[in-house]
């Protein structure tokens, strides 16, 4: 199978660069730009695509890569500063943009371009740059300008080097998908191999060499990574896996009834369901700090989990559901800042004793290991399930949590959810929930006075949830929501819709 390398040199679009090489049916890897020639030689890329990134090329201690990277004889694509650093390394200049460019330009192409075919001639392309390219390296031309730079797309087609100005990966250029395709299909020439179906095949086969005999154990959380994790690991080794589903009392609406139905009934797992309710809740009374709720949680879900571990006796394998952005995004998988660290990334955990670790869903997006789920046959109502954050409700319950906040917030979120699914936006928003607030206020129902809790409705539109977008839900949805909430859900007589983006919020109120 063909496969792109994709040089990361710190910019903030990096991750969408690879996922829309995937979304292409192409398989790539994100890998920082100090990687050595050794290893961008043994990876045997068949294309390698540089990103953009915050430096300025001429600068000291910019970053840079070992020239000979252009003599592989493979493609090449550089992207904003991936340009900037091909001109300056082939014997081109750069310097200061005389007029910076940011957010939206139109740019004109000559047609001399294969980068190009069938794009239109003028479009909108997405621009972050205060740096261009002043002289072109030799054997190099222009293929397309905006009225702000003169070189915003270049091209050695005779050695396969290309290089744009602008973000094709972004969802703000028009032709930016299209482009891709030209540079992987036309360029490169090649095809929509990377599919879940051959992913499975190759996963199977993967984990089936690793784990051989050995015993594995997987905490199941009944999200999608796990979940699908589990049903993975269950078609490549069967009953020598064990899942420990630690039930905290913290899942929404029937969710840990259906995650075991799932797992046990349609994929026949071994899951041991661990009711530890009362434990979480007795730890977390009186605590109204969000951040103390989760190092409590974390915590004492160790306790739990090492505890039920030692009672199925001697493991081989701790299996994880890891994905791709929590490798990136603690900084192991390419070049960008450390956004935050995630605690199944960087080794195995120390509290219970394991041979070593087995990742199947490493080298996946979100989205693939959706697409993963359905071609393992999970039902879909658990492969499309909302994101929801490892604490649980703890950090949708504003303040002190109580079994009696926890039904409330149940109850609202699942007619939430059930109406988002009936008006058919379930799959379209990224990700929405409700929030039982701490706020009490004064209402009237039945022409007699309340003072009951305030819930707020959350829907946000991201890409990455690096940033996101409020959502704007049909005022008759919000409606609708409102009046069935207020009228079957004790105890709350006030909805709030929350429309503020991240930044400055975050999508989580805790």
């Amino acid at each position: 199978m063909k496969k792109v390398l994709v040089l990361d040199f710190g910019g903030q679009y990096n991750l969408l660069v690879a996922r829309r090489v995937r979304e292409c049916g192409v398989y790539c890897e994100i890998r920082s730009w100090r990687e050595s020639m050794e290893h961008i030689r043994a990876f045997q890329p068949d294309a390698l695509i540089f990103t953009g990134g915050p430096a300025t090329v001429f600068e000291p201690n910019a970053p840079m890569v070992d020239p000979a990277l252009f003599s592989m004889g493979i493609p090449v694509l550089g992207i904003c500063y991936g340009q900037q650093l091909m001109i300056h390394l082939l014997g081109g200049q750069c310097r200061r943009a005389e007029t910076r460019e940011y957010g939206k330009v139109e740019l004109t192409h000559n047609g001399k371009s294969p980068l190009f075919k069938d794009i239109p001639a003028t479009a909108v392309y997405w621009m972050s740059h205060g740096v261009e390219v002043e002289t072109l390296a030799p054997g190099f031309e222009v293929v397309a300008s905006t009225d702000g730079c003169r070189c915003a797309a270049i091209q050695c087609a005779e050695k396969q080097l290309y290089g744009v100005q602008f973000h094709p990966e972004v969802l703000h250029t028009q032709y930016g998908k299209e482009l891709l395709q030209n540079f992987l299909y036309g360029i490169c020439g090649f095809t929509a191999e990377w599919t879940m179906a051959s992913y499975l095949e190759e996963a199977v086969a993967e984990c089936r060499a690793k784990i051989g005999s050995g015993r594995v154990l997987l905490a199941l959380s009944g999200g999608v990574d796990s979940s699908v994790a589990a049903a993975l690991l269950q078609r490549a080794v069967g009953d020598q896996l064990t899942c420990i589903f630690v039930d905290h009392g913290l899942l929404r609406k029937d969710e840990g009834d259906q995650v075991e139905e799932v797992m046990t009934h349609q994929f026949h797992v071994d899951v041991r369901r661990v009711n530890a309710k009362d434990r979480f809740l007795s730890r977390l009374a009186g605590v109204t700090d969000p951040e103390a709720k989760r190092k409590i949680i974390g915590e004492e879900f160790i306790r739990v989990f090492e505890a039920e571990a030692k009672k199925i006796g001697a493991v081989d394998f701790l299996a994880q559901g890891t994905i791709y952005p929590d490798v990136v995004e603690s900084g192991l998988g390419g070049e960008s800042v450390v956004i935050k660290s995630h605690h199944n990334v960087g080794g195995l955990p120390d509290c219970v004793d394991f041979k070593d670790i087995v990742e199947p869903l490493r080298r996946l997006f979100k989205d693939e290991v959706r697409q993963l789920g359905i071609e393992l046959g999970l039902p879909e109502q658990l492969v499309w399930r909302q994101p929801f954050p490892g604490p649980g409700l703890a950090i949708r319950v504003i303040g002190e949590i109580t079994e009696e906040k926890l039904e409330i917030l149940r109850d609202a979120d699942a007619i939430f959810r059930e109406e988002m699914a009936l008006a058919g936006l379930d799959r379209t928003t990224s990700q929405y929930f409700a929030v039982l607030t701490s706020v009490r206020s004064v209402g009237v129902m039945g022409d007699e006075r309340t003072y009951d809790y305030t819930l707020a409705l959350r829907a946000v539109q991201s890409q990455d949830f690096m940033t996101a977008t409020w959502s704007r839900l049909p005022y008759e949805l919000l409606d609708k929501v409102s009046g069935r909430i207020v009228g079957e859900v004790k105890h709350i007589n006030r909805i709030v819709y929350d429309i503020t983006s991240k930044p400055p919020a975050t999508v989580e109120w805790e």
